[in-house]
């Protein structure tokens, strides 16, 4: 029964573990708050679905654009650590200020301050990924991280289901309570992971434009094709709003959370793993389908366990679609400028996202709540066109053939 896992362990290094586990313990800490925030923005100060799509947009736009900036600044350094350090402590020191808010600016505030230290920390940690990993295990790698990651937004939304019937939905005791999570994650990460050696040589990559022509075709092929399946999706927000639509009651919303986080989790590992012995495009393309049916199905959903199931379909896509474009990265990207590829990816489905959450905002409050996901699955369907016609593209991982 532990060979399988015995062997799981041996093939990827501990600095990839480890990073896994601090991203468990800094999603437990973040999703404690945010599959709960939709619903007190909502009950507690009044907001509307616009405001919401507002505040999810520009935070995750935030997010992403950051990357860009913090993955250049990485490969100037040559140093990945502390770039990751302070994003995850400023994510972590963010949480109070859900608590005190009395309105809807200081939620947004907070919301952007927290978005910002998850791109400061995002392509460095992806770029030090790579660094740590051989090239035919990219996959695993990725895909283990966004597995452990995705645990702990099980757990954070089952917390806060706990707490908010405990405490008779005290949304405010429980964004306090989300920050000692975090602080954890901090303290494991500054006490067990080094840059490796090989990185570690200051100014070798300069600040200029010219140094972006070293990232070949193939990389800016597979920028393209994550635009396109990032405009096919909005926040998860709106499937916690969907769910409160149909009646789900405040203390067992994040229920909706738990569940997309727990398929997310369970396929992120062996789609990465598959995807390095099998090649990216298949499960790609399934990741897309699993989309388009999560999209349907909450589109034309009358009654919580049919949220339930879209919410499950909507993890499925995540997993099959999250890590293997973050190894579709580092497939196509040189080792002096991933920092830089993982950021400009990261700027380029930044915008993508703000968009897709904004319309989606826009589309609620004008036209209903079945409009947005009839249009994701519209959008889903194109998606899946694009990756069918795309030419050049190498998606087949590094070290597969071998």
């Amino acid at each position: 029964m532990m060979k399988p896992f015995a062997r799981l362990h041996k093939a990827l290094p501990r600095g990839v573990w480890v990073l896994g586990l601090v991203s468990l313990l800094m999603d437990v800490s973040s999703e404690m708050v945010h599959g709960l925030l939709p619903v007190f923005l909502v009950s507690v100060l009044g907001a509307s679905a616009t405001a919401i799509g507002l505040i999810e947009g520009v935070g995750e736009g935030i997010a992403l654009v950051t990357r860009m900036f913090s993955g250049v600044i990485s490969d100037w350094l040559g140093r990945r650590k502390a770039l990751i350090v302070a994003g995850y402590l400023l994510g972590t020191l963010t949480k109070p200020l859900f608590a005190l808010a009395q309105g809807v600016g200081l939620v947004f505030g907070a919301r952007s301050l927290d978005r910002f230290g998850k791109g400061l920390r995002g392509a460095p940690r992806d770029a030090l990924i790579a660094d740590l990993t051989p090239a035919d295990r990219l996959g695993a790698a990725f895909g283990l991280r966004q597995a452990l990651d995705s645990l702990g937004a099980v757990l954070g939304p089952l917390l806060a289901v706990i707490l908010m019937t405990l405490t008779a939905d005290n949304f405010r005791l429980i964004f306090w309570l989300a920050v000692f999570p975090g602080l954890a994650a901090v303290t494991l990460l500054i006490t067990l992971v080094r840059d490796p050696e090989t990185t570690r040589r200051p100014g070798r990559v300069r600040l200029r434009l010219r140094e972006l022509r070293q990232l070949g075709r193939g990389y800016w092929l597979a920028l393209g094709l994550g635009v396109i399946f990032t405009l096919a999706r909005f926040s998860e927000a709106f499937l916690l709003l969907r769910a409160e639509d149909l009646g789900l009651s405040a203390n067992l919303i994040p229920l909706v959370l738990l569940l997309l986080s727990l398929f997310y989790a369970l396929g992120a590992y062996p789609a990465g793993s598959l995807s390095d012995r099998l090649g990216r495009e298949l499960l790609l393309g399934l990741g897309l389908l699993f989309l388009l049916g999560a999209d349907l199905v909450l589109a034309a959903a009358t009654n919580i366990p049919l949220v339930m199931l879209g919410a499950g379909l909507w993890g499925l896509h995540l997993a099959f679609t999250q890590g293997l474009f973050a190894a579709l990265v580092a497939d196509t990207s040189t080792p002096q400028l991933r920092g830089t590829a993982f950021g400009l990816y990261g700027f380029a489905t930044g915008l993508a996202i703000l968009l897709a959450s904004l319309l989606a905002g826009e589309l609620w409050d004008s036209y209903g709540a079945p409009i947005p996901f009839y249009v994701g699955a519209g959008l889903a369907s194109l998606a899946l066109l694009g990756l069918w016609f795309r030419t050049g593209l190498p998606i087949r991982p590094k070290g597969l053939d071998k």
